[in-house]
């Protein structure tokens, strides 16, 4: 009877450790998929010199490649994807939104000028959730990246600026 009971234990410890470690499989794929699609998002940003229709596209057709459907909230004052045909808002802090950007301005020196331009950045954030198959979503986290400095395109072709 002691062996008995000895071996259901035993077998018990293992299959917890196997779901521990199923658990940060499941986190880490999760977070991988999303580190990568930040990273592109700022790369395409960089190379289109700001966020323009072009870009857009692209980061939005990358995403459906990779098949990211995760949601999270922008902060205020962001703006968010609706949805991954394009449409962006302006965020007021309540919605959800498939990815979230911003720019901001970055002067070139003290003696910045209005006649010169500027140089600029832009930060974004992609979500990741931490999903099981039996139990369901856990929690949303969120990735945030930034894009070098750059002098932007011109304002004719960048969209959703301040």
């Amino acid at each position: 009877m002691k062996a008995v009971s000895e071996s259901t234990w035993s077998f018990q410890m293992i299959i917890f450790f196997m779901l521990i470690f199923a658990c940060f499989l499941t986190l880490i794929l999760s977070y991988n998929k999303a580190y990568i699609i930040k990273n592109r998002a700022l790369t395409i940003i960089e190379k289109y010199e700001g966020v323009t229709k072009e870009s857009i596209e692209i980061i939005n057709g990358f995403m459906k490649e990779k098949g990211y459907n995760t949601t999270g909230k922008c902060a205020a004052g962001w703006y968010g994807a609706i949805n991954l045909d394009g449409d962006s808002e302006k965020s007021d802090g309540t919605k959800k939104y498939y990815y979230c950007f911003k720019e901001y301005n970055k002067k070139n020196n003290a003696n910045n000028q209005n006649n010169q331009k500027g140089l600029i950045y832009y930060q974004i954030q992609v979500f990741y959730k931490f999903n099981l198959p039996i139990i369901g979503n856990i929690a949303i986290y969120n990735i945030s990246g930034e894009t070098k400095s750059f002098i932007g395109a011109d304002e004719e072709r960048r969209i959703y600026q301040d």
